[in-house]
């Protein structure tokens, strides 16, 4: 129970794995302010958490727009008193080579949503957090670790993350606020029907085998195990972990795994 009255903010919490999330900090009995676009979804994913013993708040949020950031942690603030968590989970993928591209906005897009938003709620909600001593835990991805094909953009962005939430560790550290960044694999979140494909729009439909790739809820227990023990960093799965080490040696063949990765979509 180590979120038992825990103060979280937490975005992309209507689907995936925000809202898996959100059900097992609401077990846990956090004290929780869902953000996400969709304010139909997030008042049922609150109401399942209210069921689960947790209190829930909803505040529809693009964090795209750096004004509805920081209403979202002032309504934190206003309803709660405090924030103790930050989880950035929102975030946006893509399916289409870079040649494939229609509209390079769709790639801004991107950046917005996974970098600038991360960015955003971070700078608005930082001195609640240093007051509380709390927690930042920033959803990352395996992609931002190396090169994956049809992931330009989404690999960018989440490079960007990585090397800010570093940086920042280094700066809040003396301040008793911890950083964990987790870096999921492939994970049956939804989020693949979402990406954007070659015309910027949603693919619509899930190109990857989602009963060979991890759960929702098997990858929240993980970022809640790693972010408890305030660890720098959560690696999900042993693909990654043996790519970090076989990159420093022989890189070209972390390339053939990533290709090999797309092409079965698992």
């Amino acid at each position: 129970m180590d979120f038992k009255d825990n103060v979280v903010i937490l975005t992309g919490a209507s689907t995936g794995i925000g809202e898996a999330l959100a059900h097992q900090l609401a077990q846990q009995g956090a004290w929780l302010a869902l953000a996400a676009r969709n304010a139909e979804k997030l008042e049922q994913v609150a109401a399942e958490c209210r069921d689960h013993g947790g209190r829930a708040l909803v505040v529809p949020t693009d964090v795209t727009d750096e004004s509805q950031c920081e209403m979202l942690v002032d309504q934190t603030v206003a309803a709660f008193g405090r924030i103790d968590t930050l989880i950035n989970n929102a975030g946006l993928s893509m399916w289409m080579k870079l040649e494939d591209v229609e509209d390079l906005a769709s790639l801004e897009y991107l950046m917005r949503v996974n970098f600038f938003g991360s960015m955003y709620c971070t700078y608005y909600a930082l001195p609640h957090l240093k007051r509380a001593k709390g927690r930042i835990i920033a959803i990352a991805s395996v992609a931002a670790r190396t090169g994956i094909p049809t992931r330009t953009g989404y690999a960018a962005s989440k490079h960007a993350m990585v090397g800010f939430f570093e940086s920042l560790r280094i700066e809040v550290e003396d301040d008793g606020v911890s950083v964990t960044i987790a870096f999921p694999d492939f994970v049956a979140s939804g989020m693949h029907t979402r990406s954007l494909g070659a015309d910027g729009k949603p693919l619509g439909h899930n190109p990857l085998q989602v009963d060979k790739i991890m759960t929702s809820e098997e990858c929240a227990r993980l970022i809640l195990d790693g972010a408890a023990q305030r660890r720098r960093q959560v690696v999900m799965s042993n693909r990654s972990r043996f790519g970090q080490w076989l990159k420093l040696i022989a890189p070209g063949q972390v390339d053939k795994i990533a290709k090999k990765a797309i092409e079965k979509g698992k």
